[in-house]
């Protein structure tokens, strides 16, 4: 379901084009800010979205809220990428489509609500709800299957922090058809906030398994940022010093849901064959059958192709059949974390610090047993920069890293 917080008045829907226009505003919580005026000022653009999820940021916001009933979610997206671009968006009738609302959508557009406001401009903000599955938790645990990697049993009830299943992109473009220009959302896939774009657009149904499966692969391209732009290219040299200014990714979507990726004239980085494939393969296990609650694609046949500089095209996505399942994210209370960076110079700095980590746990196991608790659950010492083939490097890094159940 969705839920609306009314700005002065609302956006009449978009008109049906041939080709919608979408920009990749961010790949993670604590993405650079910049990206936002970027588009704005050079994008031309119908939508921007913003993936700001991965598994460990539902953890970090579960625990924010429950420290703070009013908290759990990217509050940056309001204060960062939304507060100082409001006046623009509005005047540029930019829709913005965004994950921030964490596991807790509604107080996210409740402060952006306030933020329009308070810039007294006429947005209308809606929030997607129906991932929280918290209520659920003790039929969850009662029938839940093992670990899929260590086969460890589910964790218990009392310690876990958040459960939320992964929603696509159909209740994000219903927000969107209700006239809704902002749209934040809580746990979805990744690609869901750009296939919402495609589907409010073009006006795509759940039989239109070829395009869908085609403007999730655009999310897909989309949903780590400058990733598609060079900025983790494994051929690196090749982008340039114009990293600095990277652009970020903009999708030039098709009816049939084949697209191009490009970025905004007179950025940084590169958009080339190799980038967009490289971003296109990460995190898909199977290629041909890449499951989203929307559809099941099959992109082992897809074609990528340069059609001029900084211009992919990107075809041949195939969609098979809607999946009757979702996945879901659970975080859980287990323990606490703590490292710290220390730095040595000198003949054989790598020796020093090894004998340095083992007197650091061994006077904080002693601490540890003064105290009457438990000894870490686990270390780890790592020596960087010093290696068996460098017994006199004169310089090293020790990272100690512990873990404990208090």
């Amino acid at each position: 379901m969705f839920g609306l917080f009314q700005g002065k008045s609302g956006q009449a829907a978009m008109a049906r084009q041939k080709t919608i226009r979408i920009g990749g505003a961010s790949g993670f919580w604590g993405d650079a800010a910049l990206a936002t005026p970027q588009l704005l000022a050079g994008g031309d653009l119908d939508y921007i979205v913003y993936d700001f999820l991965a598994e460990v940021t539902m953890a970090i916001l579960a625990r924010m809220w429950t420290r703070d009933a009013t908290k759990g979610y990217a509050s940056d997206f309001v204060t960062a990428s939304m507060a100082p671009n409001l006046a623009e968006i509005a005047r540029q009738r930019v829709r913005v489509i965004s994950n921030a609302g964490g596991v807790n959508p509604a107080a996210c557009a409740k402060a952006l609500r306030h933020e329009i406001a308070g810039q007294g401009l006429d947005l209308k903000v809606a929030y997607v709800t129906g991932d929280d599955l918290m209520e659920k938790i003790q039929s969850i645990s009662e029938s839940a299957p093992p670990d899929m990697f260590t086969g460890a049993a589910f964790p218990d009830p009392e310690t876990i922090g958040s459960i939320n299943a992964y929603l696509g992109a159909f209740p994000i473009a219903a927000a969107l058809r209700s006239g809704a220009d902002i749209v934040v959302t809580g746990r979805s896939v990744d690609s869901a906030v750009t296939l919402a774009a495609c589907i409010d657009g073009f006006g795509w149904r759940e039989g239109d398994l070829d395009a869908l499966a085609g403007g999730a692969l655009a999310g897909h391209i989309l949903e780590c940022g400058t990733q598609a732009s060079g900025g983790n290219f494994t051929d690196w040299q090749s982008v340039g010093a114009g990293i600095a200014n990277i652009g970020y990714p903009i999708a030039e979507v098709a009816q049939d849901g084949t697209f191009t990726i490009t970025k905004p004239d007179g950025t940084g980085g590169r958009v080339s064959k190799g980038t967009v494939s490289e971003q296109m393969l990460y995190e898909i296990g199977d290629p041909q059958a890449y499951l989203l609650p929307d559809v099941a694609c099959d992109f082992s046949a897809v074609e990528i192709r340069e059609v001029g500089p900084d211009r992919v095209q990107v075809s041949g996505a195939v969609g098979h059949f809607v999946p009757d399942s979702y996945k879901t994210c659970l975080t859980w209370h287990d323990g606490f974390r703590s490292g710290q960076l220390f730095s040595f110079y000198g003949a054989d700095a790598g020796a020093k610090a090894t004998v340095f980590a083992d007197a650091v746990l061994m006077r904080a196991r002693a601490a540890l047993t003064g105290m009457d608790v438990p000894d870490f659950s686990d270390t780890s010492v790592e020596v960087i920069g010093a290696a068996p083939g460098l017994p006199l490097a004169h310089e090293a890094v020790v990272k100690i890293a512990v873990r404990h159940p208090q």
